[in-house]
This record gives structure tokens, C-alpha cells and sequence, in this order.
């Protein structure tokens, strides 16, 4: 299984915003620290905001952060929401579907079975748990900081 773009990106996007709590975060900074495109994180941050992860606020003052406490983000979620329109195989498409093996295909029982059990390997783990106590990620993502304590990640 291989992870799309962006996933990829939502999950940087995330995790710089945690590593940065207290305060908001400019595309800008996110596309130079985590070596993305302004515009493929526009159009990342626009699916994480419609869907709760992150709260936008424009202007000149504006930029982004956390739309919810970051032990509140499931990791296993985040991949399922955003990797679910991208079909593992073409046997999975409802769309352009021209395997004739479908109906009697036991390899797509398989590659069922594979796909939740990535993504249940995932579920246990909160953005939190990626960003606390990483000290090698916060010293990347924010130099100058840490990991902000629950009472100042409800305070955004």
C-alpha cells in the first residue's frame, strides 16, 4: 500500500500545527519547514478544515491551528477519510472497473483484510503521541517550542 500526496502533506500540516499549539501557523511557514507547495497545501488545509482537523482564520492576521485538541486527532481516521476516494486496486473502483476476476476474486478479500489492518494499526495512536516528547520532530517543526499541555491546546 502506498500513502497518496495528500495524506502525506494533511499528516505534516497536522503535525507542524501541533508542534506549534498556542499559536497560528502561516502556509507560508508550513510550505519552507515540511518542503511542501503553497498550493498543494492550500488545497490540503481546505479538506482538514471542512472536515474539523484545523481552524482557519483569514486575514492579515490570520493563519491556522488545531480544530481540536491534538489527543482528540486519530491518526487511523485521518487516513481513512482522506486515503477512502483513492482505490487500492482497480477491482476496488466503482468506476473503470474492467477486471472480469471481480465476483470470484479472493485476492480482494485479501487486500480487504490488509487495508483494515493498516489502518487498525493506526487507530491507536493520537497526534499527541506523534508529536510529545519527540524531541527530534519539535526541534524540526518548531525550534523554538514544545508540546503544548491540554489546557493550552483547549485554549485556541
Amino acid at each position: 500500500m502506498r500513502v497518496t500526496k495528500r495524506t502525506n502533506i494533511a499528516m505534516r500540516v497536522l503535525m507542524f500545527c501541533a508542534a506549534n499549539s498556542g499559536r497560528l501557523v502561516t502556509k507560508s511557514e508550513i510550505a519552507e519547514r515540511c518542503n511542501a507547495s503553497e498550493n498543494h497545501l492550500a488545497q490540503v488545509i481546505n479538506h482538514l478544515a471542512q472536515l474539523g482537523y484545523l481552524r482557519t482564520q483569514r486575514g492579515r492576521n490570520g493563519g491556522l491551528s488545531l480544530g481540536r485538541p491534538p489527543e482528540q486527532i486519530n491518526i487511523g481516521d485521518v487516513f481513512r477519510v482522506l486515503e477512502a476516494p483513492v482505490p487500492l486496486a482497480e477491482c476496488f473502483a466503482d468506476v473503470d472497473n474492467t477486471c472480469p476476476l471481480t465476483e470470484a476474486c479472493r485476492l480482494r478479500t485479501a487486500l480487504t483484510d490488509a487495508v483494515e489492518a493498516f489502518y487498525s494499526s493506526l487507530d491507536p495512536i493520537t497526534l499527541d503521541a506523534l508529536i510529545c516528547q519527540n524531541h527530534d520532530l519539535l526541534r524540526l517543526l518548531n525550534p523554538e517550542g514544545g508540546c503544548a499541555t491540554k489546557n493550552e491546546a483547549l485554549a485556541l
